[in-house]
C-alpha cells in the first residue's frame, strides 16, 4: 500500500502563508495537493498543468461526478462562461462564495474554456456540461489569489465520513498528492448542493448543505423598496407588495419565496434595526397587515447587487444611487408610473400617512399589472 502524502497543520505553523507559497509553486509545477474547502478535503491541481489529467482519473475513482473548476470569484467563472445567461449570472452572485457548485451546459461555455488543454477539456467533461465552485474557506481563497488561472478540484465524495478531515483524505489519496494542507474541523460535514444552469432555467441535482428552500429563495426575483430612513415609505410599499402580490399569486406571503419572489427595503441614510414608524403601523394595521416586526437596514452596494429591480421613492433617491452605481441603472426605477416623488410623511399627521400609504398602493397595484396571475 502506498505511503500517505505529507500533512502540514496550518494551525500548528509557525507562519501559514509559508505553507500557502510552497502549495502553490507545487501546484504551478504539476502537483497534486489536498486542499481544504469547506464542505471536504480534496484533491487539487493546477488547470494549465499536465497534473490535471492524473487528477481526473483519481476523481473518477472516488465519485460518478467529473471535476469541478475553483475560482476566486464571479467574474473568472464568466470568463469561461462567457455565453451566460441573465439567470446563470444572477446564480454566480446569488450563490456564491459558498457550498453550492454550480454546473453549466454547453450553451453558456466558451471564452477561455478554448485555453484548456484538449484532453483536459475531455476529462473534465466539457462536451455535456462544466462545473464551477467558489469555496468558502481562506485556505483555497489565498492559493488561488496567487494563480493566473483556476484550480481542478476532484468531485466530492457523497459517503459519509470519507472527506471530513485531512487523515481521511490522506489514507484515500496516498502518494497520488505530493502534500497534504490540514486546516482542522470543516464549516460543514456534508458535501455542495449541486445546481444545473440551463439557459432559462435551474434545477437541483444534488440537495446538500444548502436545501432547495434557501436555494429558491437566493434564486428569486429580488424587488427592492428605497427610501431614506427605511422607518415610513419604503417599509409600507415592501409590506404593501407583498400583500399584493400573495393576493395575486393566489399564496400566502410565506409562500412567495418558493413562487420566487423576495421583497425587501432599504434606506439610502438609515440605521440598522429602527422600527417603522407608529404612523405606518397604523396605516399597515387598518389594512390588516403587522408592520411591528420591521428593522430599517441601509442601502449597501451588495444589496444593490443582489436585487433584480430596485423602485425608489423620489428622483433624488434614483439619482443618488445611480450616480454611486452608475452599472446599476437600469435596474433602478421610480415607484411612481408618472415620473413624480412619493412625499415623505415624516412629521406628518394621520392624513399625510393615509395619502402616502395610497399613493404607493396605487402604484403597486398599477406594477402588479404586469405579473401574471396563478392559482
Amino acid at each position: 500500500m502506498p505511503p500517505p502524502p505529507p500533512v502540514f497543520d496550518l494551525l500548528r505553523c509557525d507562519d501559514p502563508r509559508d505553507l500557502i507559497h510552497e502549495a502553490v509553486q507545487r501546484l504551478v509545477q504539476g502537483e497534486i495537493l489536498g486542499l481544504p474547502t469547506e464542505t471536504q478535503y480534496v484533491a487539487a491541481a493546477y488547470l494549465l498543468s499536465p497534473a490535471t489529467a492524473r487528477l481526473t482519473e483519481l476523481s473518477h475513482h472516488w465519485s460518478q461526478e467529473p471535476p469541478v473548476l475553483a475560482v476566486k470569484s464571479p467574474a473568472e467563472a464568466l470568463d469561461y462562461l462567457p455565453r451566460a445567461s441573465p439567470l446563470g449570472r444572477k446564480l454566480l452572485r446569488r450563490f456564491w462564495p459558498g457550498p453550492v457548485t454550480l454546473r453549466f451546459h454547453p450553451p453558456a461555455i466558451g471564452g477561455l474554456t478554448q485555453a484548456i488543454p484538449p484532453e483536459v477539456v475531455q476529462s473534465l467533461g466539457v462536451s455535456r456540461s462544466l462545473g464551477f465552485r467558489l469555496a468558502g474557506h481562506d485556505v483555497l481563497h489565498a492559493i488561488l489569489r496567487l494563480l493566473p488561472a483556476p484550480l481542478v478540484l476532484t468531485a466530492e465524495r457523497t459517503i459519509a465520513g470519507t472527506g471530513d478531515s485531512a487523515g481521511n483524505l490522506a489514507d484515500l489519496a496516498g502518494e497520488a498528492c505530493s502534500m497534504l494542507l490540514d486546516a482542522g474541523e470543516l464549516r460543514y460535514t456534508l458535501p455542495t448542493s449541486v445546481v444545473h444552469v440551463d439557459d432559462t432555467t435551474w434545477s437541483l441535482h444534488r440537495e446538500s448543505v444548502v436545501p432547495a428552500r434557501t436555494l429558491h429563495r437566493l434564486a428569486g426575483n429580488l424587488y427592492l423598496f428605497v427610501c431614506t430612513g427605511n422607518t415610513c415609505r419604503s417599509p409600507m410599499a415592501e409590506a404593501l407588495f407583498r400583500r399584493l402580490l400573495s393576493e395575486r399569486q393566489h399564496c400566502s406571503d410565506d409562500e412567495l419565496v418558493d413562487r420566487g419572489f423576495v421583497v425587501a427595503s432599504a434606506g439610502v441614510a438609515a440605521g440598522v434595526g429602527q422600527p417603522a414608524s407608529d404612523e405606518s403601523i397604523e396605516q399597515m394595521r387598518q389594512r390588516g397587515i403587522d408592520l411591528r416586526g420591521h428593522e430599517s437596514q441601509p442601502l449597501t452596494a451588495e444589496l444593490l447587487s443582489q436585487a433584480d429591480r430596485v423602485f425608489t421613492m423620489t428622483r433624488g433617491h434614483r439619482e443618488l444611487v445611480v450616480r454611486q452605481f452608475p452599472q446599476l441603472a437600469d435596474r433602478v426605477e421610480l415607484l411612481a408610473g408618472d415620473g413624480g416623488d412619493v412625499v415623505d410623511p415624516i412629521g406628518g399627521g394621520p392624513e399625510d400617512y393615509r395619502r402616502c400609504a395610497e399613493q404607493i398602493e396605487s402604484n403597486l397595484r398599477r406594477l402588479l399589472e404586469e405579473f401574471p396571475t396563478e392559482g
